[in-house]
């Protein structure tokens, strides 16, 4: 008991609270910019962070990754730009939220869910560290293969027959975009042509800026919309948070994606993106309208918001307890731990017992302010989305550029997002997925290393792979939800000729 009455003095005390507070708030402005991941946003405050006491620097940071959080899901919903890899399923459903006038509702549920799925994870990651840091030991590269093909099978399985062969055509290109450069086994350089600009690869982040971003300025310059009325939709904007009611209406998508996100974010090294797919195609095939997806449905914003905050708790998890970052951000905040003296791992919570409860508190009163965050933070882009779309394409094509550059101060990344930019403009066209693409792209890796890294293991065999007991269900829950669609429609032609033959 004492020591959480000493971790509420110190997160209370005056120079603590007011760090926690700027760093949620910077936080929010690194998401909503398009490829200042919250990684990146981490290193750059790293430096800012060796004059403060340990404590509170790590505070000040998990605070900055909370905010970025939900700072992705602003640029995503109002200009369909996703700030981070994590918001680009809330483009889905936000972005046609917007178009129809309540992209204001859009966010509220967003920075309603991402709230909800923190102050959930604050919980999680009390109580249940140390049980959870253990079960998340037992994943081994099989498992971590199967993970990435679900994810890929969640996105690829929402739709109907023929969607579902184009977004898992999508996907597959990703995948295979994703082996240029360097494999990451051998050594070994593959697709790059001679070229100085593939030798290191395609990274993600040019990809999802171009493919989502500057697809959909090429997109808006085409076609030929009233001005006026676009003026109307965007004065709108306006945050609605998510009412009681409607609390209540979405309870069970929210209390799944909460244990998607906590469960997917304590596996060490998957990150994120793929709780927030998983959580998006777990809300599509509980609904009685899974058709209405993509086009601006509530629940399509709430699960993936939802469970990419409660993986940050997840996430913290294996960090703090057995020093084994669970994504990208963490790991980074895994080097601050060791710049400031603090060696994650078990004895840590021994030797500063209190440690656990100032992240937990700091963690609480950071995703607490993400609600007068949300509000400020929509008021200053919802200013741009007033603008003429000229300007505001303008504004977005140099956000792109910026951001795109930004990512290793390379600028073969800006030629990269430029054909991401126009092959996504014909993968819109013609009904493929830019989704699928980009997840395709980011989940690449993950699928091929772990391959690769099992097979060594095993010897080249694949007999015993999907008879393990956890990678076995979870590769067998990737195959049943690629069959989803096609076992849905002979559901209801079943349904449909036994009914008439009754009648």
């Amino acid at each position: 008991m004492d020591v959480i009455i000493q971790g509420f003095i110190y997160s209370f005390a005056p120079a603590h609270l007011a760090l926690v507070i700027l760093g949620a708030f910077i936080g929010i402005l690194m998401g909503a910019l398009p490829g200042i991941s919250s990684a990146m946003g981490i290193v750059l405050l790293l430096p800012f962070t060796f004059a403060m006491d340990g404590i509170t620097a790590i505070a000040f940071l998990i605070a900055s990754m909370c905010g970025a959080t939900f700072g992705g899901s602003i640029t995503s919903i109002l200009f369909a730009t996703p700030g981070t890899p994590d918001s680009v399923m809330t483009v889905l459903d936000g972005y046609p939220m917007h178009k129809q006038g309540k992209g204001g509702k859009a966010l509220g549920l967003a920075v309603s869910a991402s709230v909800i799925g923190g102050l959930v994870s604050c919980v999680f990651m009390l109580f249940l560290s140390l049980p959870l840091s253990r079960a998340a030991l037992q994943f081994a590269s099989a498992e971590y293969a199967a993970l990435a093909v679900l994810g890929i099978a969640a996105i690829s399985g929402l739709g109907s027959s023929g969607s579902q062969i184009k977004t898992l055509i999508s996907g597959c290109i990703g995948i295979t975009l994703a082996m240029v450069g360097s494999d990451a086994v051998a050594g070994i350089l593959r697709f790059d042509f001679g070229s100085m600009v593939l030798l290191t690869g395609i990274h993600f982040v040019p990809v999802m800026i171009g493919a989502f971003a500057l697809s959909e300025v090429f997109s808006k310059a085409t076609e030929k919309a009233n001005k006026t009325q676009d003026m109307s939709v965007t004065k709108t904007v306006k945050v609605e948070f998510m009412k009681w009611a409607e609390f209540w209406r979405y309870k069970w998508v929210m209390l799944r994606a909460s244990i998607i996100g906590m469960g997917i974010g304590i596996l060490p090294g998957v990150g994120s993106t793929i709780s927030s797919v998983l959580a998006y195609g777990d809300a599509v095939r509980s609904s009685k309208t899974p058709e209405k997806f993509g086009s601006g449905m509530s629940e399509g914003v709430i699960a993936p918001e939802l469970a990419t905050s409660a993986s940050i708790g997840g996430s913290l998890i294996p960090t703090m307890t057995l020093g084994i970052p669970g994504g990208g951000t963490t790991a980074v905040i895994l080097g601050a731990f060791v710049l400031h003296g603090m060696r994650p791992g078990p004895m840590l919570l021994t030797l500063q017992p209190t440690l656990l409860y100032i992240v937990f508190i700091s963690m609480f009163i950071a995703n607490v302010l993400l609600f007068v965050g949300g509000i400020y933070g929509v008021k200053l882009f919802a200013q741009v989305s007033r603008l003429p779309y000229y300007i505001q394409g303008s504004i977005i094509i140099t956000l792109c550029f910026v951001g795109t550059f930004a990512q290793g101060n390379n600028l073969n990344n800006v030629w990269i997002m430029l054909v991401a930019g126009i092959f996504g403009y014909f993968m819109k066209k013609y009904g493929f997925s830019v989704a699928g693409l980009v997840l395709g792209i980011i989940l690449g890796p993950l699928i091929e290393q772990s391959f690769r890294q099992m097979l060594i293991i095993t010897g080249g065999s694949w007999s015993g792979v999907f008879f393990r007991p956890i990678a076995g269900p979870i590769f067998l829950a990737g195959f049943v939800l690629l069959l989803f669609p096609q076992i849905k429609a002979l559901y209801g032609t079943f349904s449909g000729k036994k009914g008439k033959e009754a009648n």
